[in-house]
This record gives structure tokens, sequence and C-alpha cells, in this order.
């Protein structure tokens, strides 16, 4: 935005997925809103990417999680489409969520954030 006001406008929003075993993240970028099937994409791509690749004899998944937005514990959407994940990789995904007001906790925002960097 600072080198080209003019291409400057909308909203980038990130979600990423962090693998705390071996200090690795995936980010995606998003043009649109927060959504549950954004937030559910980004687990997948790191499957994709990452997890599957290093974790072959996985049979479940443990994905920590805030209590906020689009993967909150109250989001229909977001229980659905883990279930569509959990179908199509055939393994058990378990979450634990972060109580509301602890994101200090939350490994991927220390990790990946521009402060961190």
């Amino acid at each position: 935005m600072h080198d080209f006001p003019h291409l400057g406008e909308g909203k980038a929003i990130p979600y990423g997925a962090y693998d705390i075993a071996r200090d690795r993240a995936v980010v995606n970028v998003g043009v649109t809103h927060d959504t549950a099937e954004f937030a559910v994409e980004s687990i997948r791509r790191w499957w994709r990417l990452d997890g599957k690749r290093h974790y072959r004899e996985a049979e479940r998944l443990l994905i920590c999680a805030d209590s906020g937005g689009s993967n909150g514990n109250r989001q229909r959407a977001w229980k659905l489409h883990l279930q569509a994940l959990s179908d199509e990789t055939a393994m058990a995904i378990t979450v634990c969520h972060y109580p509301p007001g602890t994101s200090k906790w939350n490994q991927i925002e220390h990790r990946c954030s521009p402060s961190s960097v």
C-alpha cells in the first residue's frame, strides 16, 4: 500500500495453520470475509502442503483455535466444514478452543505476526 497507494484498496484476511511440533506455519490470505469455509480450507491446504507428508501415519488431528470469528465453538458452519475435511481425510478431528481473551496462548499469533518477524 505504501509503494502503490492506488492499489491499496480492499482488505486482506489472513488465516494460518501452525504446526507446533515442526515450528512451521502455512498462512493463507483471502480478500473477502473471514468465513468458516475459508478457515477450514486453510487447514486443508496445510494438510495437503505439509501435514500429509510429515504425518503419514496420522489417524487424528488436534486443532487448537481461538474462540472468535469463523472458527468459534458455536459456529455451525465451522463444524460442518470440519466434518467434511474429516470425511475427506478419513481422520478424526478434535478442536480445543482457547478461552475468550487468551489469544496470548495462540502460538500462530506470536510466530507469524509482523512484530515477531
